[in-house]
């Protein structure tokens, strides 16, 4: 099994930590145990990593899943990145289209996309893009995530419910202190937290982060 097959697995669920921006952060996520890491590529957020301070992430190969966060990006530096080794699965974090998406399945380049979500129709097209998973994030206009808001999670349960065969990722505003409840309620493959394992903005807290692992592990 793959990190991102085992990352995805149904049966448990897992925990991403988004937007490091520190390579001590990213080796303690992996000896913690944490199954995946964000890294942003896109120079509007407050968490952005420039590609060319990323190299360390070549050295994470194997220990953690490595996810490259992308918003409305050309697809070179995309493919680029995980021909290189650095990334292990891509995600399309902005408003990329289905058929946007075409050339990164047309590279057999795993992706995840992430949608905005205000109302089931956000999600009209959501099994339209062919990726190894949907993530539903609160909706942010020009932010594109990490604003720590929740959404109804009820949108999502009825969303895996319909798409039982696509793997969920659960973001927007999950914190230890209701991690647990939103494993419950949802049942995603995965939870994605920023803000809420944050100390400042791409600056790890890991007692939160141990709380985080902690609240999934009892579900």
């Amino acid at each position: 099994m793959t990190l991102l097959e085992r990352f995805l697995d149904p049966t448990a669920i897992s925990l991403k930590i988004c937007g490091i921006t520190r390579h001590s952060d990213a080796t303690q996520l992996a000896a913690l145990g944490v199954h995946a890491l964000g890294v942003n590529f896109w120079p509007g957020s407050k968490r952005y990593l420039p590609p060319a301070d990323a190299a360390w992430l070549l050295g994470l190969a194997g220990h953690i899943l490595r996810v490259g966060v992308f918003v409305n990006a050309p697809v070179e530096l995309p493919l680029r990145l995980m021909r290189d080794g650095w990334l292990d699965v891509i995600q399309l974090h902005g408003d990329e289209t289905p058929a946007d998406a075409a050339a990164y399945r047309a590279a057999n380049i795993q992706f995840i996309k992430a949608i905005g979500v205000q109302s089931r129709a956000d999600l009209v097209h959501a099994s339209d893009y062919g990726s190894a998973a949907i993530l539903l994030d609160a909706h942010a206009p020009g932010v594109y995530g990490g604003t720590g808001e929740v959404f109804d999670w009820n949108v999502a349960a009825q969303f895996r419910e319909q798409h039982p065969a696509l793997p969920l990722i659960l973001a927007g505003g999950i914190v230890a202190d209701n991690a647990a409840l939103a494993a419950r309620r949802v049942r995603p493959a995965a939870l994605d937290v920023a803000s809420g394992a944050e100390l400042a903005p791409g600056i790890k807290d890991f007692a939160k982060v141990q709380a985080l692992l902690d609240a999934v592990k009892t579900q």
